[in-house]
């Protein structure tokens, strides 16, 4: 998620669940082409703290692509994930991202590029289709055919944004006709959700809803392991008090790799989502949303 998978939540989400595959933020492959400092400082990951570590890209450049692939696989990557999925308005009104899925032809081209240029996996998130789900499967075999090596799927169209409900049902038709790890996304908040929901998919990709509570990957996990059915009662939360370490240990890392004034602005908006939900929150979080240093936290959150 852009703004939020830095290295930082990385490592913090690998330190909860140590068996969460993650995601850079998504990055553009022309930035990368070009070296631009931002972009190539976005790349830093800690290889005893992240792996296994992908990349996700967009651009629409298939030269650029090959390039930018390359560098990801020097620098480490264990895989590349292509973005053919978001909705935001600048990004596909410049082809890329969720603009990609009416370009089959220009998708089909990236995913070889990548898969010219590099030997780690290369997979590709998308959505069910621009306005209809009618598309997904041979939009998809175009991407298998091409190299795909997996496909992550948000369970909602482009025109739907991040609207309504997300509708796993054609993942599952998916899974059936393509020869490829095929990874659900779109609704998952709770282990139940995990469960419920991943049918004969092979693993399940949560975003927002780690957001505020990235203690549900740990849950997840252990939900699938242990094979729970569908109804069944989890009963993995926990109560503030015992989160707030972990929150502390989130704004430590976040100062470590971004130094304390950027690290703890760009903390705010995660610490306004930790305390949402709980006794005295809207006070507390109007402390929060101002803090410029760490000790500034540790003292707001003393229980």
């Amino acid at each position: 998620m852009a703004g939020v998978t830095d290295a930082a939540y990385r490592q913090f989400i690998k330190g909860i669940a140590p068996q969460t595959i993650v995601y850079t933020e998504f990055l553009s492959t022309d930035a990368i082409h070009y070296g631009a400092k931002r972009t190539m400082q976005m790349l830093h990951f800690d290889s005893d703290k992240e792996r296994p570590f992908i990349v996700q890209v967009f651009g629409k450049d298939p030269n650029h692509f090959l390039s930018a692939a390359k560098v990801i696989e020097e620098l480490g990557a264990d895989g590349i994930d292509i973005n053919m999925g978001c909705p935001a308005a600048k990004v596909v009104s410049s082809c890329h991202g969720s603009a990609l899925i009416q370009k089959p032809e220009i998708a089909q081209e990236l995913v070889y590029a990548a898969k010219k240029a590099v030997s780690i996996p290369v997979s590709v998130k998308t959505r069910l289709g621009w306005n209809t789900d009618e598309t997904l499967i041979p939009f998809c075999q175009k991407l298998v055919e091409a190299g795909a090596d997996a496909l992550a799927i948000h369970g909602r169209t482009y025109q739907q944004q991040f609207s309504g409900n997300a509708d796993w049902g054609p993942m599952y038709e998916l899974k059936k006709e393509v020869n490829v790890p095929v990874i659900g996304n779109g609704d998952i908040k709770t282990a139940q959700d995990a469960v419920e929901k991943i049918g004969n998919l092979d693993g399940v990709m949560v975003g927002r809803g780690t957001f505020g509570n990235p203690w549900v990957m740990r849950e997840i996990y252990e939900a699938l392991k242990k094979g729970l059915e569908p109804g069944l009662e989890l009963g993995l939360s926990s109560a503030f008090e015992e989160k707030v370490p972990c929150i502390l240990q989130h704004c430590e890392l976040a100062v470590r790799n971004k130094g304390e004034e950027r690290g703890m602005r760009e903390m705010r908006k995660h610490l306004s989502s930790y305390v949402k939900g709980f006794p005295g929150a809207a006070e507390l979080r109007a402390k929060l949303v101002r803090v410029e240093r760490l000790e500034e936290v540790r003292q707001l959150l003393q229980v």
